[in-house]
C-alpha cells in the first residue's frame, strides 16, 4: 500500500517479519491491514499483550519454520515412502510440539490466556519415540529391528572373510603380485596381479592399470563370497524399506493431528512476533475508543533512536477535528504528523505503540499527502502531484477517516497556494474527519484561529542556538524563523531588513534585532582571459592582394585578384576575361603580385578594357557624360 511507504509502516513490517519464525506468519505480517471490527481489534491487542508477558517471564518460545514439514506430510499422505532425512524432520517437529506444549503449560501459573493453547496441541509420543529409536543421522539404525541387526552383522562377517581370503591369496602368490595389498575396483575386492602372471590366479579380471602392466583380478573364492554378500544386501534393503514404509504409514496416520498442530504453531508464532516487536521497540498497549479521540503521551517515532528522540505530547478530539502545525523548516513538523499516524495504524493493526500512554480511536481509512510526488514519466510537477493526491484523498474521505497533509498548498504561487490551502482545509472540516496539516502560510494560521473545530499548533525553536526543540505546542501558531536562521548564519543586516520589509512592511523592520552588521565579503576568483577577435579584413589582408595570381578550387583554374577580401570574407577574381566574386576559403595563392609585376604597376591595363581606360582618362581631365559600368558577376 502506498500509505504504508509514505509513513514508513513498511519498515516497521520489515522489522516485525524478522521476529517471526514461520513463513506463514511472515506472509501474514506482510499482508497485515488495520482492523475495522472493534471486537477483533481488542482480541488482537490482548494477544499482543499476552505474548509479550509470556516472553518477559519465560523467554522466547521454542518455534521454527514448518514449511518443509507440510510438504513431507503431503508425501506421506500420498503413500510415497519417506526418506530417513524426512523422517528426522518429522521427529524434530514432534519434539518442537512437545517443547512448545511444555512452554505454554508453564505459562499457566501467570494466568496468561495464551498458556491455555497447550490444550489444543496434541502430542504423538509413540511416533516420536519410534522415529527416534529407528532413525539416526539420516539413516536407519542397526537395531531398528532384530532382523536388520542380524543381516548387517552377517554382512560385516562376509566382508571380513572376503578381505581375509584376498590377503591369503596375496601372501601365497607374492611373486605374481604387483603390490602387497588388495584393492577395490567397481565395488569388488581384487588382487593386483602382474600382466605376465594373470593366468596363474584363477578369477575374473575386473580392471587393469593405465599402463596395462597390472591386472586387478577378483579371485574365484572371493567371487563366491561376493554372491553371498549381494544376497545379504538385498535382504538389508528389503528390511530397511519395510521399516521406512512402516514409519511413513504412522506419519500418514498422524498427519491430520500434526497439521492442526502446525496451524497452531503458525498462529502462536504470529502472536509472539507481535510481543517480540513490542519489546524490541519498547512499546505499550494502547486504549481504544470510538469517540474520535487521539491522545498520545510521550510518543516517539518507532524508527528513531529512543535515547535521543524528543517525546511528543499530542491531543486531538473533544470538539477539535483538525490541527494546523506551523514552525521552522527542520523543526520536526513532518516527523510529528508521521509519528501520530504511524502509532494510530500500529494500534489498529493490533500492535503496541511507541508511547508511554495512548488512547486512540479507530479509523475507517488512513489518508496522507507527503512528499512532492514528482514524476518525470507522468510529466507531473510538484504542485500537480499534490493536487492529484488531494483530489483522490477528498474522494475517499469520510467522518471516520484520519488525514495528514504536509506543506499544504506548496509548489505554486504563494498567493494562489494559500487560497488553495484554505479551500482544502474547509473541505476537510466539512467532512468531519480528523486531520493534521503542516503549512508556512500566515493566512492559513489566521483561518485556523477563526474556524471552529480547527486549532493551531507550533513546533518550538531555540532562537539562540538555531536548533529545533521538536516540541509541539497545541493552541499556538508558530513562525518559520527564516529571518533568525539567516541572521545567525551570517546574512548581512541590509539584506535582512529588505527581506522583512518585503514580507511584512516597513513597520515590521523595527521589531527585529539583527546580529550581523558586516556586508558580504567578496572572495577573489580566477579571471578568464578571452582572445581578441580580429576583423576579417585584418586576418586576410596579408593573404591576398590585388594582382596576386590565385588558384580557384575545386576547378583549379588560375585567376588574378582584382579586389581584396571584404568584411564578408569574399574577394573578386578575374578568370578567363570575367570578374567573379568568390569566398576566400575556395582560393589558394599561386604567385604573389610583386613577383609578377613591377612596383607601382597600373593594374587597370589588366582589368579594364581600352574604352574604360579612355573614359577614365577623360574623367580625370574634364567633365564628361560617359559612365563606366562594372560587371556584377
Amino acid at each position: 500500500m502506498k500509505i504504508e511507504k509514505q509513513i514508513e509502516f513498511d519498515r516497521i513490517k520489515d522489522i516485525w517479519m524478522q521476529l517471526a519464525a514461520t513463513e506463514h506468519a511472515k506472509e501474514r505480517i506482510r499482508n497485515t491491514v488495520w482492523f475495522l471490527n472493534e471486537t477483533e481489534l481488542r482480541k488482537e491487542l490482548r494477544d499482543t499483550t499476552d505474548g509479550r508477558e509470556m516472553i518477559e517471564k519465560l523467554g522466547n518460545p521454542p518455534l521454527q519454520d514448518v514449511t518443509e514439514i507440510k510438504e513431507i506430510l503431503a508425501i506421506a499422505e500420498r503413500g510415497d515412502c519417506l526418506s530417513p532425512y524426512q523422517l528426522e524432520r518429522v521427529q524434530k517437529v514432534l519434539v518442537l510440539t512437545q517443547r512448545l506444549k511444555s512452554y505454554l503449560r508453564r505459562g499457566r501459573q501467570f494466568e496468561n490466556s495464551l498458556a491455555f493453547y497447550d490444550e489444543n496441541l496434541e502430542e504423538t509420543d509413540h511416533l516420536r519415540e519410534e522415529i527416534d529409536r529407528q532413525i539416526r543421522n539420516e539413516a536407519v539404525e542397526d537395531r531398528a529391528s532384530q532382523l536388520l541387526f542380524d543381516i548387517r552383522n552377517s554382512i560385516l562377517r562376509c566382508e571380513e572373510q572376503m578381505k581375509q581370503k584376498a590377503e591369503q591369496i596375496i601372501r601365497s602368490n607374492k611373486e605374481c603380485m604387483a603390490d602387497s595389498y588388495y584393492t577395490l575396483r567397481n565395488g569388488r575386492i581384487c588382487v593386483p596381479v602382474k600382466k605376465e602372471y594373470k593366468f596363474r590366479i584363477p578369477g575374473s579380471v575386473i580392471d587393469k592399470s593405465s599402463t596395462g602392466s597390472t591386472f586387478f583380478i577378483e579371485p574365484v573364492g572371493v567371487a563366491k563370497m561376493y554372491e553371498e554378500l549381494s544376497l545379504l544386501r538385498i535382504d538389508e534393503d528389503s528390511e530397511v524399506r519395510r521399516i521406512l514404509y512402516t514409519l511413513t504409514a504412522m506419519v500418514a496416520e498422524a498427519s491430520p493431528m500434526m497439521q492442526e498442530n502446525l496451524r497452531l504453531v503458525e498462529r502462536l508464532d504470529f502472536i509472539f512476533s507481535k510481543g517480540k516487536l513490542s519489546l524490541a521497540l519498547h512499546c505499550t498497549e494502547p486504549a481504544i475508543n470510538q469517540e474520535r479521540r487521539i491522545v498520545l503521551t510521550d510518543a516517539r517515532h518507532p524508527l528513531m533512536d529512543r535515547e535521543t528522540a524528543v517525546p511528543l505530547q499530542f491531543r486531538l478530539g473533544d470538539g477539535t477535528r483538525g490541527i494546523v502545525i506551523t514552525g521552522p523548516n527542520t523543526g520536526g513538523k513532518t516527523v510529528a504528523i508521521k509519528t501520530v499516524m504511524l502509532n494510530c495504524i500500529m494500534a489498529q493493526c493490533g500492535l503496541h505503540v511507541t508511547c508511554r500512554e495512548a488512547d486512540i480511536c479507530m479509523n475507517s481509512s488512513y489518508l496522507c499527502d507527503i512528499g512532492d510526488g514528482q514524476s518525470l514519466s507522468e510529466n507531473l510537477s510538484t504542485f500537480s502531484a499534490h493536487i492529484r493526491n488531494v483530489l483522490a484523498l477528498l474522494e475517499e474521505i469520510n467522518r471516520d477517516s484520519f488525514v495528514i497533509m504536509d506543506e499544504l498548498g506548496s509548489g505554486t504561487d504563494p498567493a494562489e497556494g494559500m487560497g488553495i490551502a484554505i479551500a482544502i482545509l474547509e473541505e476537510l472540516r466539512k467532512s468531519g474527519a480528523n486531520f493534521l496539516v503542516t503549512t508556512h502560510y500566515p493566512e492559513v494560521k489566521e483561518y485556523a484561529a477563526k474556524t471552529p473545530a480547527i486549532v493551531n499548533a507550533r513546533m518550538t525553536f531555540d532562537r539562540e542556538t538555531l536548533m529545533p526543540t521538536y516540541q509541539m505546542v497545541i493552541g499556538e501558531a508558530g513562525e518559520s524563523c527564516a529571518f533568525y536562521i539567516a541572521d545567525r548564519l551570517g546574512m548581512p543586516e541590509s539584506m535582512l531588513r529588505l527581506a522583512v520589509e518585503k514580507a511584512y512592511g516597513k513597520e515590521a523592520v523595527s521589531e527585529y534585532r539583527f546580529h550581523t552588521q558586516k556586508n558580504i565579503q567578496k572572495k577573489s576568483a580566477p579571471k578568464l582571459t578571452r582572445a581578441k577577435k580580429p576583423a576579417a579584413n585584418a586576418q586576410l589582408a596579408d593573404k591576398f592582394a590585388i594582382g596576386d595570381s590565385v588558384m580557384l578550387l575545386p576547378d583549379k583554374k588560375i585567376g588574378i585578384v582584382c579586389e581584396p577580401v571584404n568584411e564578408k570574407g569574399v574577394l573578386r577574381v578575374q578568370v578567363a576575361g570575367r570578374k567573379i566574386w568568390i569566398n576566400h576559403k575556395r582560393v589558394r595563392l599561386h604567385v604573389k603580385a610583386e613577383e609578377l609585376y613591377p612596383e607601382d604597376y597600373d593594374f587597370s591595363i589588366v582589368f579594364d578594357s581600352v574604352e574604360e581606360r579612355k573614359i577614365r582618362h577623360d574623367m580625370s581631365r574634364k567633365y564628361t557624360e560617359e559612365t563606366i559600368v562594372h560587371d556584377p558577376s
